[in-house]
């Protein structure tokens, strides 16, 4: 057996409009590399590298691999230490799963060097401790996909019960990331504690609709279900242009557009790669007229989880 492992950790966009904290998809670009080593002695030795960085603490404790890897070894009661090395690809406060990513790779690739004690459906609880490091809260709407691949669906949370979602063939995404950060702990406390009987019964529909527009690879009704009720009415406002950007992803042809988790990332889907290409070109150009950079990643959904370099 190994003593360390390399291993990459995917982006991912949650909510993806009309499922809040329950639906997320995971994408191919960008991603952070994890090197994972086993220790003489106990204890989880951190160290970072790549973008943003020196904004991450290093102390496993706070540090959302390091909180992971702690939760799988305090479940299986060892003492077996390890020296984590994180170069981050995505950058931390991108709202396409920073965290998460981390989080995934950490789990599954000591859970190879310790001998697979547990499925990778068992592994998502330890990733969830690592992801509320960052965000404040268990949820599984980027963990969830980063440690599975592709679309995922959580049904519940008392008790977990997270579900597979077809994904259509010809499904492309663009995600978009802007030069700037959104806190997800603070963008967390900008939602409202309670939502309109009204709305609460939009938004139901349209995850139904959603759901059902995977299953029969029917765009127009995706379009038609990606729309928020919950967060993006209150979250737009911390991104500079976000009602251009998106209109020009949808005069591009995207099926729909929408906040990517918390922000800053906006993202839509398409239905080939050409497509993505050009939307995310125009999501550039928009986010230019207010004096902001950005990168566009474009690429079918991944359907793979971490995957182990060597």
């Amino acid at each position: 057996m190994s003593d360390s492992i390399r291993i990459k950790g995917n982006a991912s966009v949650a909510n993806v409009s009309c499922g809040f904290d329950c639906i997320g998809y995971a994408i191919s670009e960008p991603y952070d590399l994890l090197t994972i080593e086993k220790r003489d002695k106990p204890g989880i030795e951190i160290s970072m590298s790549g973008y943003r960085s020196e904004s991450i603490p290093t102390d496993p404790e706070k540090n959302t691999a390091g909180k992971a890897i702690l939760s799988l070894l305090n479940s299986l009661g060892s003492a077996q230490g390890f020296k984590v090395k994180i170069q981050k690809g995505i950058p931390p406060g991108s709202g396409i799963g920073s965290s998460s990513a981390s989080a995934a790779a950490a789990v599954v690739g000591v859970n190879e060097l310790l001998g697979n004690p547990f499925k990778n459906g068992e592994l998502l609880i330890h990733g969830m401790a690592g992801e509320a490091v960052a965000s404040g809260g268990f949820h599984a709407d980027n963990i969830a996909p980063a440690v599975f691949g592709g679309i995922i669906l959580i049904r519940s949370y008392d008790p977990l019960d997270i579900l597979n979602l077809p994904v259509p063939k010809n499904l492309y995404s663009t995600a978009v990331l802007p030069d700037m950060t959104i806190n997800t702990k603070e963008a967390r406390q900008l939602l409202p504690k309670n939502v309109p009987l009204s709305s609460a019964v939009e938004q139901a529909g349209n995850l139904a609709g959603f759901t059902l527009g995977l299953h029969e690879s029917d765009f127009d009704l995706l379009g038609r279900s990606m729309v928020d009720h919950f967060a993006e009415p209150h979250r737009s406002k911390l991104i500079p242009g976000y009602e251009d950007v998106r209109q020009s992803a949808i005069d591009a042809r995207a099926i729909g557009c929408g906040i990517s988790g918390s922000g800053p990332a906006v993202f839509a889907l398409s239905d080939s790669s050409e497509k993505a290409v050009k939307i995310g070109s125009e999501m550039e150009r928009a986010f230019r007229k207010v004096d902001l950079n950005s990168t566009a990643y474009c690429s079918p959904i991944h359907t793979e989880p971490p995957e182990i370099l060597g």
